[in-house]
């Protein structure tokens, strides 16, 4: 089967897929991983063929805040009306244009697309017949339109009853016509453009999909009785590896039985560790904890020279040995760091308010994994008292094991390739050219 699998050149939106494309490789498929060049040789070591991204749908994300200046300091509502229009939707025509020459030159089955890569939005939007099947990748939390849901992106958690329900009409009606009515308006405007009109909301383009594979369990996801088509909940595709990277010096220090608080801002965000992991580590100066912090690859002496006694930093930490070993875990909000702390059933102190992050934030304390702090930068007292409640109450940690369990017994990667056979097999049969893949078998 051939399959065209396309992502944002974004980090935290490719490495979930880097594995997505690397088990259907072996399995058998040949695979067209659509993205950018910074990601080119990640892409191309998993076995895929890579076709680059046209130069006007490629940026370096490992700063961009500097690539889109705009966003400094936007939050909520705010900083996803601004990265939906210039980081995600004003590429999508750029990014569609390649689509359809790699399903013209490949003869593609499936094309698999995370949740951001708007192109998927202009292609969904044309007849099936005119078109392969499409797969929406959930690597972010799940967005389908919902009468028993309020709007992504607003971070408001589920409802009971018909109070609820009308709640989540009038909420949905704001944030169609108002919160995100400039978003909206740009997205039609591009997909007239474009040739293919849109036929609903842009956030909601995964209800025009042949089916979403969600990276998560349903567990840790709101409940809808009326979603418009098949949701796979396949689990975490990244789960905990066995680590071969060497220990840091310090790390038998943990050994004296106190517990251990983990502190990150990820791979991407974390260009102000001021933001959550120094907050962090002065907040619990003086607690009888361990502050184990990942600065994500950054420079460990950013954090300065003057650390507590109680703090242990490192660029990059072995989770496969560190989270067993964690009694909380602080975060800014990443999908996938969240669903590994749950995979170990630690219980969440959370920060996020970008992004997907309001959304993430608010199905952790929905769930009753952890806390959500509502900011992106807490006070150290905030999440001195966080964590402290955390530690104090085992309820958190209880749903974190209970998830855990779910993600531990899904199918995972084996769940994604079924889909994807599912989706190919019950498709449009379509011309093909001869594939220049070296994975053809």
């Amino acid at each position: 089967m051939n399959i065209l699998l396309c992502s944002t050149p974004v980090h935290g939106h490719v490495t979930p897929l880097l594995a997505v494309s690397r088990a259907l490789v072996e399995r058998g498929h040949d695979v067209f991983f659509l993205t950018g060049a910074r990601y080119a040789g990640r892409a191309a070591d998993t076995g895929a063929t890579v076709l680059p991204l046209p130069a006007d749908a490629d940026y370096d994300d490992t700063d961009m805040d500097a690539a889109f200046p705009g966003r400094v300091g936007l939050t909520g509502p705010a900083g996803i009306r601004y990265d939906m229009r210039a980081i995600f939707l004003r590429p999508s025509p750029v990014q569609l244009a390649a689509m359809d020459a790699a399903i013209d030159r490949h003869g593609i089955d499936v094309v698999l697309a995370e949740s951001l890569f708007l192109g998927a939005a202009l292609l969904t939007a044309r007849p099936s017949a005119a078109r392969p099947p499409v797969l929406n990748l959930g690597i972010v939390p799940l967005g389908l339109k919902s009468r028993d849901t309020a709007p992504f992106g607003l971070g408001v958690p589920p409802k009971a009853g018909a109070a609820g329900r009308v709640r989540n009409a009038l909420l949905t009606l704001v944030a169609e016509k108002a919160v995100f009515a400039p978003v909206q308006k740009e997205a039609v405007r591009i997909a007239r453009a474009a040739g293919t009109p849109l036929d609903g909301f842009i956030l909601d383009w995964p209800s025009h999909a042949d089916g979403v594979v969600q990276f998560t369990v349903p567990e840790f996801e709101y409940p809808r009785r009326d979603a418009a088509v098949p949701v796979h909940f396949v689990g975490p595709v990244s789960r905990t590896q066995r680590s071969a990277a060497p220990l840091p010096a310090w790390w038998d220090d943990l050994a004296d039985g106190r517990p251990i608080v983990h502190v990150t801002q990820g791979t991407v965000a974390n260009r102000e560790l001021g933001d959550l992991i120094l907050p962090t580590i002065r907040a619990l100066a003086d607690a009888d904890v361990w502050v184990v912090a990942s600065t994500g690859g950054r420079p460990v002496v950013d954090l300065g020279a003057d650390l507590p006694a109680n703090a242990r930093v490192a660029p990059y930490l072995p989770y496969d040995e560190l989270l067993p070993r964690t009694a909380v875990y602080v975060t800014n909000g990443g999908y996938g760091g969240v669903h590994y702390a749950m995979e170990h059933g630690v219980p969440v102190v959370i920060a996020g308010t970008t992004e997907d992050k309001t959304e993430v934030s608010a199905r952790v304390a929905w769930t009753g994994v952890g806390i959500s702090l509502g900011t992106n930068k807490p006070a150290p007292d905030a999440i001195a008292a966080a964590v402290r409640t955390v530690l104090g109450d085992r309820r958190y940690a209880d749903a974190s094991s209970r998830i855990g369990a779910a993600i531990r017994s899904s199918s995972g990667l084996d769940g994604v390739e079924k889909a994807v056979v599912s989706a190919g097999s019950s498709g449009t049969t379509r011309p093909r050219r001869t594939s220049t893949s070296p994975n053809r078998r």
